[in-house]
């Protein structure tokens, strides 16, 4: 869209009468929001729908000139969506800078060859005569329930100290990393922050790198929250026009927010894509306040800011024990040959048939974890020989949630799974192995993750964690050290039995 600009305040094309001196947004050197009217009467669903938010015109259904006299009354902010650094082009959304991955068209809006930024693409196009709006009114009025939290468990003394940890940095707007084990029972310990946010007026986003953990939370926050609006924002959410004082997100959707948060919780802060994408890490930042608190949740931090933890830069609380107050199970390496070499024979190392035929035989549930998906089938029909129930999945087979299913209900007896199957999957009574866990694909934090799906459970709280390899890697070593180190250090604090 082109604009005319007089004296920094500008105008849109569809609303100027003559045309003359129309540019895109990027080339308008400043761009004034006036003085905000206090009498002026906006619309509430304009501002429910924009409070927070930095949407494109096409995401607002509401006409130009309803749009513009909010702008003009000082209750609608203009931010171009692209701009020009030194000739580089830099998004405003997602901080893309990398010029490859943006392109130009021939633009029907602002009639000239106009760069477009190809990065966050999926959430609509931004391009170099593309604004974003945000909200510049008067916030709206918020009221507190009488019962906010209808949650009545029991914390273990580990949670306990946790949550103290939580609710205190929420009230201090502080940054806070609380690094729980597997099955610590880490959305728990969130609970009374939530509630001690709420209480003061605060908007909360709970954030997550996956899809799957958002549809899966959102009953159970729903549930603990039950006089409070919750909407559950992912690709395809029928919440994504709504607006909340407690959000569920997945990371992806905090590019249309802008400066909206008290506090953001991030779960699963070590999970892809977020752990490897600043995009995701700047649309985090960008839908904070100024004054706000980050609290950071994860099983397995990098390495880098377990050296923050250690230094002391980094303000850290360890769950180091689960609930049911047994120690966590440690893998053992088991030595299985150049198995990779086996496969070009269509053979198994007999230490992986062994392992498979104990568990036919003794009913015992288990995964079996592989490095590629193009082994993935190989290995699948080699141990179909043993037992035809036998299955494989990966992140993108199309029966993948069917045959996860079938394996909960204990129909599939040994599940063979790359890395998707690493979080999020819990089963009561299982064990665990890993062909090839000297391959790069099993990072440390993902042997502490897979290590961790096993012993969930109170009534069983043991089970066996086996790495095949072919040689060991300091990812194995690291894994299996950190799993001792919390359980020393779980030891040390009386959280075991």
């Amino acid at each position: 869209m082109r604009f005319i600009a007089d004296d920094g305040m500008i105008t849109p094309e569809p609303l100027v009468l003559h045309n003359q001196n129309l540019l895109p947004i990027s080339i308008i050197p400043q761009i004034k929001t006036p003085p905000m009217n206090p009498t002026f009467n906006f619309f509430q669903d304009i501002q429910t729908l924009l409070q927070g938010k930095q949407l494109l015109i096409d995401d607002i259904p509401f006409s130009i000139a309803q749009i513009h006299e909010h702008y003009q009354h000082g209750y609608i902010t203009y931010r171009k969506g692209v701009t020009r650094v030194n000739k580089s082009l830099l998004c405003t959304r997602c901080n893309n800078s990398d010029q490859s991955l943006f392109a130009a068209y021939s633009c029907a809006r602002c009639h000239s060859h106009c760069s477009y930024c190809r990065k966050c693409i999926t959430m609509g196009r931004v391009s170099e005569c593309t604004p974003l709006l945000t909200w510049s009114g008067p916030s709206t009025i918020v009221t507190t329930p009488n019962k906010i939290l209808s949650w009545n468990g029991t914390l273990s003394q580990a949670q306990q100290a946790a949550s103290d940890k939580v609710v205190e940095a929420i009230n201090r707007n502080n940054d806070l990393l609380v690094w729980a084990v597997c099955g610590a029972g880490k959305t728990e310990v969130l609970f009374h922050g939530i509630e001690a946010a709420i209480i003061s007026k605060k908007k909360v986003c709970l954030a997550t790198p996956r899809t799957d953990v958002v549809i899966e939370l959102a009953p159970r926050i729903k549930e603990s929250f039950p006089n409070s609006d919750v909407i559950a924002l992912y690709g395809g959410s029928e919440d994504r026009l709504k607006t909340s004082h407690l959000t569920l997100a997945t990371t992806h959707q905090l590019l249309r927010y802008y400066k909206a948060f008290d506090v953001i919780i991030i779960d699963e802060v070590d999970a892809f894509p977020y752990s490897v994408e600043p995009m995701l890490q700047h649309a985090v930042d960008q839908a904070k306040r100024d004054i706000s608190s980050t609290i950071y949740l994860t099983a397995t931090p990098n390495k880098s800011w377990q050296n923050e933890i250690k230094t002391g830069k980094r303000t850290t609380i360890t769950i180091p024990a689960r609930y049911h107050r047994n120690p966590l199970p440690v893998p053992t390496f088991k030595w299985c040959g150049n198995w990779r070499k086996l496969l070009t024979k269509t053979r198994l190392p007999k230490s992986i048939i062994s392992w498979t035929k104990s568990h036919l035989a003794c009913k015992k549930q288990a995964f079996l974890f592989v490095p590629k998906i193009e082994l993935l089938a190989q290995i699948v029909f080699l141990l179909k020989k043993l037992d035809s129930r036998i299955e494989g999945v990966h992140a993108s087979d199309p029966d993948r949630k069917q045959k996860v299913e079938r394996f909960r209900t204990g129909e599939i007896p040994i599940l063979v799974t790359t890395t998707i199957l690493e979080r999020g999957v819990t089963v009561p009574n299982i064990d665990v192995a890993v062909l090839g866990a000297e391959d790069q694909i099993f990072t440390e934090s993902a042997l502490v993750q897979i290590s961790g799906r096993v012993g969930r459970n109170a009534k069983y709280p043991n089970g066996e964690i086996l790495f095949y390899h072919y040689g060991k890697t300091k990812a194995m070593l690291a894994a299996k050290n950190q799993i001792e180190d919390m359980n020393i250090e779980a030891n040390n604090k009386g959280l075991l039995n």
